[in-house]
């Protein structure tokens, strides 16, 4: 986008990133179980297709209206656009994760958000395809808590662009079913095996490990996890969650509301 292309070029890059990762999840998957349907495939796809569309529709709009620009604050901001591109982009997803570290980890800790939360970890298993199911709210909630950080601080429309993409391919990593190793980059990086810990039903696993792309807020604020052994492979909430997927859109909205995820691990605790 940032060299001329048009959205659907990313869409089709996004897709081919997304039929490697569904070939290697049969060839090496972490868990042998998490391949069996669970008959969520709809809802996953309609949810992802909602956000998707949303997130994609305003990161456009922005840029091509010159957002960035327009509500810049007044002499350009503090941003540093004598900076090489690749450091602005970095310093871009640190100040983007910061808002997007306490939207997710408020989304754990307020129960009226956790309503709208609840439908991402009421999921059975994690793998590529269900990435996006969030509840519409649940992503527009993150959008408003990070956005704006970057436009206050006066980053360039090139920045918003490659944050908004390396979140996009990020995200559906972190999901994936596959057997690897991450060593170093567990430090640095969301990984799928620090969110596998973040999907576990023990609230002292459950309850870390918020960041989106970096891990360097649950650092700073003391909630990284990892652990020398195997993460749970039953994940889930105790709550019921309607199978649909407009089931799925009301929930939230009802008297009563998905409790927070909890094992009896944890309860005894």
């Amino acid at each position: 986008m940032q060299n001329g292309h048009g959205v659907l070029t990313f869409n089709f890059v996004y897709l081919g990133l997304a039929v490697t990762l569904f070939l290697l999840e049969r060839a090496m998957p972490h868990e042998a179980s998490w391949l069996r349907n669970d008959g969520q495939m709809l809802p996953d796809l309609s949810h992802t297709l909602l956000n998707k569309g949303l997130v994609q529709i305003l990161v456009v709009t922005a840029t091509t209206m010159g957002a960035a620009e327009a509500l810049a604050p007044e002499g350009g901001g503090i941003w540093p656009t004598d900076w090489p591109l690749a450091l602005q982009i970095a310093l871009g997803l640190i100040v983007a994760e910061f808002g997007l570290y306490w939207a997710h980890r408020l989304s754990h800790e307020i129960p009226y958000l956790w309503r709208f939360h609840a439908v991402h970890h009421s999921v059975k298993r994690l793998w590529f395809f269900n990435t996006g199911r969030f509840h519409f709210v649940d992503t527009a909630i993150s959008i408003v808590l990070s956005q704006p950080l970057l436009f206050l601080a006066g980053a360039p429309k090139e920045v918003f662009i490659w944050v908004s993409g390396i979140t996009a391919f990020i995200g559906i990593l972190t999901h994936c079913n596959i057997q690897m190793r991450f060593g170093v980059l567990n430090y640095i990086f969301n990984t799928p095996g620090l969110h596998r810990w973040h999907h576990s039903m023990d609230l002292r696993e459950g309850n870390k490990n918020y960041g989106e792309n970096l891990m360097l807020w649950d650092q700073l604020f003391g909630t990284y996890f990892d652990a020398d052994r195997r993460p749970p492979a039953v994940i889930g909430i105790k709550d019921h969650m309607p199978e649909s997927f407009a089931g799925q859109l009301v929930q939230p909205f009802s008297p009563r509301k998905p409790d927070l995820p909890v094992s009896a691990e944890s309860e005894k605790a």
